[in-house]
């Protein structure tokens, strides 16, 4: 019920956030006139233009040619740029992990099973949600801008002229990018987050690298990885998207081009948080403990 209550409360902010970002501007008395028919008006056209979006991006990416050299870029841009972000997000979440759950564990008797509760935690929820909020914000941003750029200057009519599919060339290398990326990154996060927990650990109370991690091991399996790794692949898929539609709608000029980066941080985030609600839920059905 509990778990209810969250999904419905999600979904109800997410419809805003959307709906809030397809309202058009319109004067205030106006408004006040047409704002809810004009609410559901764009939370449909929203909707609807992201279902058309997807099929023409799922028959655009499966028939070849295959654009393999633009893919590895977007790989690349992603990925690696990203990493000195998620490592730097995946250590301060270690660190505050040990920090504020050394003292509770110490009163109640089972400061030795800090080690298996750092480890889960970051393997299992935080390493993940992290990441992908990081990579949302820096990669959403930047993927809506750089497509938002391309449309209000019509270089994507111009590459549509030369015969080349931009929902090949542009849309679909930089989401198959994001699902592949994202695992990859939350890995080294997870790395990351361990290690600096062991540190945070260690100024109190001296233990070794080894024995931390074989204490926390022993609670942990591969079977608390693979979902997790699962969860970042559609992640990666709900950044990338959302990133791309945001960014390929834009229109108005520069002013355009900063509404659609604003807007597929803040959705692409919404939509993150609400999906994994879901996955977790799913996960807890398909993997039991």
């Amino acid at each position: 019920m509990k778990l209810s209550s969250q999904i419905i409360a999600w979904i109800g902010a997410t419809l805003f956030a959307v709906s809030a970002n397809a309202w058009p501007r319109l004067s205030p008395t106006k408004r006040e006139l047409e704002g809810p028919r004009d609410l559901l008006v764009g939370l449909l056209e929203w909707f609807g233009g992201i279902g058309e979006f997807c099929v023409r991006l799922v028959s655009a990416a499966a028939r070849p040619p295959y654009e393999g050299r633009e893919l590895l870029r977007q790989m690349d841009e992603i990925g690696s740029k990203s990493l000195p972000l998620v490592a730097l997000a995946g250590a301060a979440i270690g660190v505050v992990l040990s920090l504020h759950t050394r003292d509770t564990l110490v009163q109640f008797g089972a400061e030795s099973m800090l080690p298996a509760l750092i480890i889960i935690s970051i393997v299992k929820e935080s390493g993940p949600i992290i990441t992908a909020l990081v990579v949302s914000g820096r990669v959403g941003a930047g993927i809506g801008a750089e497509l938002g750029s391309m449309k209000v200057t019509e270089q994507i009519d111009a590459i549509e002229a030369s015969a080349v599919n931009p929902y090949k060339f542009l849309v679909a290398t930089r989401i198959v990018a994001c699902m592949a990326m994202l695992p990859l990154l939350t890995i080294a996060a997870d790395f990351c987050g361990i290690l600096a927990g062991w540190a945070a650990n260690t100024l109190v109370e001296p233990i070794s690298l080894k024995l931390f991690l074989t204490q926390g091991l022993k609670q942990a399996d591969f079977v608390d990885l693979l979902p997790a790794i699962i969860k970042t692949v559609v992640f990666g898929f709900i950044i990338g998207a959302i990133g791309c539609f945001q960014g390929m709608r834009a229109k108005g000029g520069t002013e355009g081009v900063g509404r659609a980066s604003t807007s597929a941080v803040v959705l692409s985030s919404l939509f993150v948080i609400l999906a994994d609600v879901v996955l977790v839920r799913l996960i807890i059905t398909f993997f039991p403990q």
